[in-house]
């Protein structure tokens, strides 16, 4: 037993990621920066309610938080050509350095009595040009450090990394706000991003993989990377449904708690800590499915998500649907990193800085739009109905590509599959590569 318990780390799929030697130096600026990120959820809508007119509160808190997010969408955009080519640790850094000085933009404004509401907004969409692309690079940066079997653990570790931060981060910002003005939660968000960025300067070496003549190619050239390849557009349309699908849930969840069950702010409090704290299980269990067969895995999550929130639009009692609620959160929390563990092995690390930027430049789109439909779809049939109909969809969303995943497997011939080793996209310059190696091919099964 003793030498059981002993062994224990080394035997985690999470031991060859916390133990690798430049990985090592990089999680714990991560873990800061995903704590300031946490605080900032409420202290940037806390600063928009007192920068606000009074009369337009809900105007500035939906354009400061969609400030805080959506413009990376256009970032992806705007600056793939430039940064095509570079590598995870560059484009990581690069979108903390941005971060931090956005950020650190604001307290200084407030000090100089400059800072309004719409000065504020415009930092904070300044702040997350770079964001798609940086969350890019710490997904390549996996892949360029780490074998394609450690990959699906090391994701699992960044999410729950992030999870942890949510869960934590709010409470320790309303804390904070207490104190001192949401102001100079913002001004600790900048330091957190400051720390992270030095951490990717000193603690990994600086390349850029990019020749000259790869910087002339498309800026969307990420996208046609995954408009020609299948396997990664349909996982790409998997996600856009599944998030999508989840928006109204934000509409639903706290009109369900007021209107249905009569119950405070308190409760929809519980319902919220409980799906985070299943997100966290969820997050550790996430690394042991690397032996799992990942397209199937991350199928089963989105039917598996959708049952589970069925008791909350069934209008099962909250002994039910609460545990109900911690189970989605458990189900969901390992989606993000199984999808990106398919992009990481269906992309060369050349490509996939610009293909998994061209997926989040989408997805970011996903559950804000999702949310937007929920206001009507809870107005016109109700907070209940409305969570069962996002629950049912989900499930069928599953369904749906279970089905297409089974009909392109037993489309293949015998002999082999039908995977193009080297393909020609018309809308890229150079060949694009779907990774088909010895190892590939038989962690993927």
């Amino acid at each position: 037993m003793p030498s059981t318990a002993a062994g224990f780390p080394r035997s985690s799929p999470y031991w060859p990621v916390v133990s690798h030697p430049q990985l090592r130096r990089v999680l714990p600026g991560l873990a800061v920066s995903a704590l300031g990120d946490g605080m900032a959820v409420v202290a940037v809508i806390w600063l928009a309610i007192q920068l606000a007119p009074p009369d337009q509160h809900g105007t500035w808190i939906a354009a400061a938080v969609a400030a805080y997010t959506l413009p990376s969408a256009a970032g992806t955009i705007v600056f793939g050509r430039l940064l095509r080519g570079r590598s995870g640790a560059q484009l990581a850094g690069w979108d903390a350095i941005l971060r931090a000085g956005a950020l650190a933009a604001i307290p200084l404004a407030h000090l100089a009595g400059v800072l309004t509401v719409g000065l504020y907004v415009l930092l904070l969409a300044v702040s997350a040009l770079l964001h798609s692309w940086g969350t890019a690079g710490r997904f390549t940066l996996i892949a360029e450090l780490l074998p394609q079997r450690h990959h699906l653990p090391a994701n699992a570790l960044l999410t729950t990394i992030a999870g942890f931060a949510t869960v934590v981060g709010p409470p320790l910002a309303g804390l904070l706000i207490e104190w001192v003005s949401p102001v100079w939660v913002l001004a600790a968000d900048a330091v957190t991003f400051a720390v992270l960025a030095l951490t990717y300067r000193f603690a990994l070496p600086a390349t850029d993989r990019a020749a000259p003549h790869d910087r002339e190619v498309s800026r969307t050239a990420g996208f046609a990377v995954i408009r020609h390849q299948p396997a990664l557009l349909g996982l790409l349309v998997l996600s856009l449904g599944f998030f999508f699908l989840f928006g109204p849930v934000y509409v639903a969840m706290p009109m369900h708690i007021t209107d249905d069950l009569h119950a405070s702010a308190t409760l929809l409090g519980i319902y919220y800590t409980a799906f985070g704290v299943g997100g966290l299980v969820g997050g550790v269990v996430a690394g042991h499915l690397h032996r799992w067969p990942l397209g199937a895995t991350t199928i089963g999550i989105v039917v598996g998500f959708g049952a589970a929130m069925l008791p909350l639009g069934l209008g099962a009692p909250v002994s039910l649907s609460l545990p109900a609620f911690a189970l989605a959160g458990v189900i969901w929390a390992p989606y993000r990193s199984t999808s990106m563990a398919l992009f990481q092995r269906s992309t060369s690390t050349a490509q996939l800085p610009a293909v998994l930027a061209a997926n989040g430049a989408i997805l970011v789109l996903a559950v804000p739009l999702g949310t937007m439909l929920g206001g009507p779809l809870v107005g016109a049939i109700g907070a209940r109905p409305t969570l069962l109909l996002c629950a049912v969809a989900i499930v069928a969303l599953g369904l749906v590509a279970a089905g297409f995943a089974i009909s392109r497997r037993s489309a293949r011939t015998p002999g082999g599959d039908r995977r193009t080793r080297v393909g020609q996209c018309r809308a890229c310059p150079r060949r694009l590569r779907t990774s088909t190696t010895p190892s590939t091919t038989s962690s993927s099964r």
